[in-house]
């Protein structure tokens, strides 16, 4: 009986490794055809262009006269650029990060020649997925992956050195996209605290400032997210002990250095409709890629929010931040008159009746 059943152990281990050794191949060819399936279906295309191409009839583009009086506003900005960068000695080479040509943030696609610094909260979701999709991810991959479309990119754009850089641009174009920078640092702070998903980093980080920031008497009270006059202390707090910056804070002339990295096309959020279609057009991209809209942002529009936010702060929160942010103002032509004209003069509590008036948008140059 117990020769038996040690034959029939040894039979069924047998059959086990027999079968195992069988299927292993099968198991293989399974496992790279899905592999293939899911890059044709998620990442490559197989026609010879190896991108989706937009039909015909569904092309933006700008007239003749459209695209030479885009052609002439980037002259000017990219002038007055210049001119700026020279006046504040921002142009040389120094110690310090403001000074030194920074390559890290560039997303470089040689093989369109089109080159981007991305400045988060300034349409950085829409060229995301616009370089995603030049980097050979399919709409359709994109639309239904919850992959951070970020770390999609990085996987195709490795970071470069500054002579990698500066090699890739002699036949590309070079291109950042310029958002006035209260506009944008509220944009960032409704993004990651206000709407913060729960239990994320950022709203962990969040809570971790209330009770920092906040008397501690008031800190069960609502809400359970930084009010934006705590977020800013904080912010200036981080600036002043020259802390490490979320790359959503940080300041874009100190993220692309552009006095130290030449831009052959500054957009702006302003004029970004016209902008988009010009660059498109000038990088001969129309047939691939589009104006995009991924991330229209949750709630009231920011501008609609701008005075209710900025009034809450004072004068002199309201000096550190222009401080910070001073280069952004100066290089890119924007101005904060009108913040400076509702910013509290005192650390008195501003009633709460008090009536919301509207900032409207700045000129664009």
């Amino acid at each position: 009986m117990r020769l038996n059943k040690t034959y029939w152990r040894a039979i069924r281990r047998y059959f086990l490794v027999f079968t195992a050794i069988a299927f292993l191949p099968l198991a293989l060819v399974y496992l790279v055809r899905n592999e293939q399936i899911y890059k044709i279906k998620g990442y490559e295309y197989i026609n010879e262009t190896h991108l989706p191409l937009i039909p015909d009839e569904a092309i933006q583009s700008l007239s003749e006269s459209d695209m030479l009086k885009v052609e002439r506003r980037m002259e000017r900005r990219r002038k007055f650029l210049a001119e700026k960068c020279s006046e504040m000695g921002l142009d040389v080479v120094g110690n310090d990060s403001w000074h030194k040509p920074n390559p890290w943030e560039f997303l470089v696609n040689k093989r369109h020649h089109i080159i981007w610094c991305n400045v988060f909260k300034a349409a950085s979701s829409s060229w995301m997925y616009n370089f995603n999709v030049l980097a050979g991810y399919s709409p359709e991959f994109l639309r239904k992956t919850k992959e951070i479309f970020l770390h999609l990119a990085r996987e195709r754009y490795p970071r470069v050195t500054l002579d990698e850089l500066h090699e890739a641009q002699n036949n590309s174009v070079t291109f950042l996209i310029a958002r006035h920078p209260f506009e944008r640092l509220l944009s960032a702070y409704r993004d990651k605290f206000v709407y913060a998903i729960p239990h994320s980093l950022h709203d962990k980080f969040g809570r971790k400032i209330v009770r920092t920031y906040r008397k501690k008497s008031q800190q069960l009270r609502p809400p359970k997210y930084p009010t934006f006059q705590e977020f800013v202390r904080w912010l200036l707090d981080q600036i002043k002990h020259d802390n490490y910056l979320d790359m959503h804070f940080v300041s874009y002339t100190r993220f692309c250095t552009p006095c130290l990295i030449h831009f052959d096309v500054i957009l702006k959020f302003e004029t970004l409709e016209e902008d988009q279609l010009y660059l498109i057009e000038k990088t001969g991209l129309k047939q691939i890629i589009a104006p995009e809209w991924q991330n229209p942002g949750k709630g009231k529009n920011t501008l609609d929010l701008l005075q209710q936010f900025y009034s809450k702060l004072t004068r002199t929160e309201l000096d550190g931040l222009y401080d910070y942010y001073r280069y952004d103002f100066e290089l890119f032509n924007y101005s904060a008159t009108s913040y400076f004209n509702i910013a509290r003069s005192n650390e008195m509590d501003i009633p709460e009746e008090q009536p919301v008036m509207l900032l409207g948008k700045p000129p664009a140059p």
